[in-house]
Formats: C-alpha cells, sequence, structure tokens
C-alpha cells in the first residue's frame, strides 16, 4: 500500500530557530516598508482589508502595521500575516538572504520516499507559498518537486480533528492511509482522532529533554527521520 506521508514543517524537517531567529525577524523589520509599497496591489489590500476589519479601521491605518509587528512577536498563527511573510520571504530568498534550513537527514528520506512512489505532502501553519518558498530554496537544495500537496491554515489550525479530516478528503486518501509528521503533540493528537497514523520528531536541537512515555502520549517517538518506517 502506497503511503501518504504529511509533515509539519517547523521543528520536524527544519529547527524552530530558522524560523524564530532568521524568518521571524526579516519579516519584522521590512512589514513596514511592504505594506507603505505595495498597500493598493490588489492582494495585499484584500489582505489589509481582512485585518482592518477586524480592528475596526482602514486598510490604510498605521496601526495595522502595528498589530502585524505585535502577531509576529506573539507567534500568532493568523492568515493574514502567513501570507503577508511568504510574500515577504519570497525576496528574502530570491536575494539569497539566507536559505531554509533542513536537517541533515531529511532530504535523503525524502527523496528515497517519493522514489518508492509514496505521495509526500505538507501541513503548516506558514502559508502555502511560504512551504513551496522553503523546500525550493533549502540548505539541502531545490526540494519543492518532491511533494505533490500543501495545507496550510485555511483548511483548519492544526490542533483540530476536521482539519484532517478536509486534508484527507482533499488527498482524496483514507486516513489510515496517511502518515502525519509533528514536533507538536497536541497536532499528532487531532490526526490521530480523524483516523491518521503518527509519529512524533523529537530531535534533541529542539527539544533537549526528551518526550518519552506519558510525554508522548502513545504516538511512535524518533529523533531522525532516518529511523521512520512509513
Amino acid at each position: 500500500m502506497t503511503t501518504t506521508i504529511l509533515t509539519d514543517i517547523e521543528g520536524t524537517t527544519g529547527s524552530i530557530s530558522f524560523v524564530k531567529d532568521v524568518l521571524f525577524p526579516y519579516a519584522r523589520a521590512a512589514l513596514p516598508d511592504f505594506i507603505a509599497t505595495h498597500q493598493n496591489a490588489p492582494q495585499v489590500r484584500a489582505l489589509l482589508e481582512e485585518v482592518g476589519s477586524e480592528l475596526g479601521v482602514s486598510y490604510d491605518d498605521p496601526t495595522i502595521t502595528q498589530t502585524l509587528q505585535s502577531w509576529i512577536d506573539q507567534d500568532r498563527k493568523h492568515t493574514v500575516l502567513k501570507a503577508l511573510q511568504g510574500m515577504i520571504w519570497q525576496a528574502g530568498y530570491r536575494d539569497g538572504e539566507f536559505t531554509a534550513h533542513i536537517y541533515p537527514d531529511v532530504a535523503p528520506v525524502l527523496r528515497q520516499w517519493h522514489a518508492a512512489g509514496h505521495r509526500l505532502a505538507v501541513y503548516s501553519s506558514g502559508s502555502v507559498p511560504a512551504q513551496k518558498l522553503f523546500f525550493g530554496h533549502s540548505n539541502a537544495g531545490d526540494l519543492l518537486p518532491l511533494f505533490s500537496a500543501f495545507f496550510d491554515t485555511r483548511v483548519g489550525h492544526k490542533r483540530e480533528r476536521q482539519s484532517y479530516q478536509r486534508i484527507a478528503a482533499e488527498l482524496g486518501a483514507a486516513a489510515d492511509e496517511i502518515l502525519f509528521l509533528s514536533d507538536v503533540v497536541e497536532e499528532l493528537d487531532a490526526a490521530r482522532e480523524a483516523g491518521m497514523r503518527t509519529c512524533l520528531i523529537d530531535r534533541r536541537e529542539d527539544y533537549p529533554q526528551p518526550r518519552l512515555e506519558t510525554a508522548a502520549n502513545g504516538h511512535r517517538r524518533v529523533e531522525s527521520f532516518a529511523d521512520i518506517a512509513p
């Protein structure tokens, strides 16, 4: 049986520190100029209007920029923020400001799975365009061709069972044919409730204290992609 392998990004395929220490500060610093320059572009304006509606202000109100920056500081998983960050990161990747961090064990295993006929998909709180930038500009090269589907929080939040049910439906796969990889136990709980198989990625670089027994909440636990048998 061909398995669909659905993977998270941050803390799973790449380090949490890359996102926290490289991507977030870059987006925060670039946000004011980006909004000032592009706020009347249709796609950007629609996103700003969505935030403005939440705040009760116009799309060009300066408090929107301040709010978005505060959301970055809070690591808020807001769909609009993720979309805008993806647009900003595109320039950073293009200009060689950074490349995405991929753990050394990840790329060889992804290639093996792909060659074996397994379907690879991504589910991350980062926007789909940001996910594609990440895998297309990684320190392991362009991994984008390995993946056939991408999902972000527009399908639902990652700690809700319904999100994984929607993903299975969109993939046209039975839930038990999907293996979900994540470093977050609560996300794995939701995927398991939806019927998916799960695996906790518990890397020492990101989680110095191993999450064993009750801390893993019954999910299979590995410290490397090389230890996963789909």
